[in-house]
């Protein structure tokens, strides 16, 4: 019986440890099944937190505007960091559309420089009849009457004047045209022009050129002429409209073009501005006058002696005087060839009367109608002339001397004064 009992005590105890190493192989797979579980879940939630992170602010506008710092100034957030300015790519990037851009604007302006001229004739002109647009405004006088009146006024004075000088100078150059060949035959009966025919021949070219004279064909048919003529009176109208719309809104103008300008230097750039339009306001009137009374001392010393064309040669010496420096001499050279035809005399006495009306004009006329609007050395007048009239003709020449004055004025009250102080 003890050996019973011992045996089954036995045998419950070996049934009782393989119980408990069942039971603990079944937690330990337990806690296996649950460490995978939590892996699992973990790789899952991960998982899903690449694809759709539950704050991502593409997805919520609420996190947007959190992360984006919005609010009422801001409505759509505050800028973030610039990007870096030293990046390679980006650098490269910038200088290729730079470069781009300015060949597009280099091309863009030779296309458009015949738009472009009328343009700057436009504002030159309206610049230049602001001065009495604004003496008016200071009379009390509204701008846009004022600017209807100076226009009107421009216009009429103008019109009135080509429709009274235009007949006869047409009727004279036609005349004057027609009797070239007279003059040419008379040259050769000179004894020191014909000796000088003899070796150069140069009478029968100009013989030939006087009988010829300006053919339709030379201008391209009846269709070319009135295709000039239609170029013409189209790029008039299109000056005067500008001039206008210049004039009337040369105050907006200005203070927008101010506007541009860092506050802290805005008074300083107004008051420079101003001075140089002023001066090439008072250059253009100034030129006018001085060009008018040119042609009207022509006119009268030609009707004196008796020299033909003299309404046609008038208006040619004030139409050449508008040109600095050479403008008045080549007037004087053209009307002492025809005065020579008169007689030598005549020539002689005129050749003198435009040489003391040089002096006068230099020297007393110019000196007052332009006062001190325009206060340009004689060198920069003469290089400033030559240069624009290479780049843009007689326009060139003609606002090429205002232009050198504002840059002499922003030499000498900008670049040299920071000289002086570097």
């Amino acid at each position: 019986m003890p050996d019973d009992e011992t045996r089954d005590a036995k045998e419950a105890a070996d049934e009782a440890e393989a119980a408990a190493e069942d039971a603990a192989e079944a937690r330990d797979e337990a806690e296996e099944a649950r460490d995978e579980a939590e892996r699992d879940a973990d790789r899952a939630e991960h998982a899903v937190e690449l694809i759709a992170p539950a704050d991502d602010p593409v997805l919520d506008t609420g996190v947007r505007r959190i992360e984006a710092r919005a609010d009422e100034d801001n409505p759509f957030g505050r800028p973030g960091q610039p990007m870096s300015s030293r990046s390679p790519f980006r650098l490269a990037f910038v200088a290729t559309l730079g470069v781009a851009a300015a060949a597009l604007l280099v091309d863009s302006v030779l296309i458009a420089r015949q738009v472009l001229i009328l343009i700057l004739i436009a504002a030159f002109l309206a610049v230049g009849l602001d001065p009495a647009v604004r003496w008016l405004v200071r009379h009390r006088i509204k701008r846009g009457l004022a600017v209807l009146i100076i226009v009107l006024a421009a216009l009429g004075f103008f019109g009135g004047f080509v429709a009274a000088v235009a007949p006869p100078i047409a009727k004279q150059s036609t005349q004057l045209v027609k009797k070239a060949p007279d003059y040419v035959e008379r040259l050769n009966k000179n004894p020191t022009i014909k000796r000088l025919d003899n070796r150069y021949h140069f009478v029968q070219t100009l013989r030939d050129k006087a009988k010829k004279g300006v053919s339709i064909n030379a201008l391209g048919g009846l269709f070319g002429v009135s295709k000039a003529i239609l170029g013409i009176v189209a790029s008039t109208f299109t000056v005067i409209i500008l001039m206008i719309y210049f004039l009337a809104n040369m105050p907006a103008i200005k203070r927008t073009m101010y506007r541009m300008v860092p506050r802290s230097r805005r008074a300083r750039v107004g008051l420079l501005t101003d001075e140089i339009l002023n001066r090439v306001g008072g250059y253009v009137l100034g030129n006018l006058a001085t060009s008018v009374v040119a042609g009207l001392t022509t006119l009268i010393w030609l009707e004196a002696f008796g020299v033909p064309y003299a309404v046609a040669l008038a208006m040619f010496v004030a139409i050449t005087d508008l040109i600095p420096l050479i403008g008045a001499t080549i007037g004087a050279i053209g009307v002492t060839a025809v005065a020579l035809f008169q007689g030598v005399p005549i020539g002689i006495a005129t050749f003198a009367y435009y040489v003391a009306y040089q002096q006068f004009e230099n020297y007393v006329l110019q000196p007052r109608v332009m006062k001190r609007t325009v206060d340009v050395a004689p060198v920069v007048t003469i290089v400033s002339a030559l240069l624009g009239a290479a780049l843009l003709g007689i326009l060139g020449a003609l606002i090429a001397v205002p232009i050198a004055a504002g840059i002499q004025l922003l030499l000498t009250e900008v670049a040299f004064p920071r000289q002086d102080e570097s």
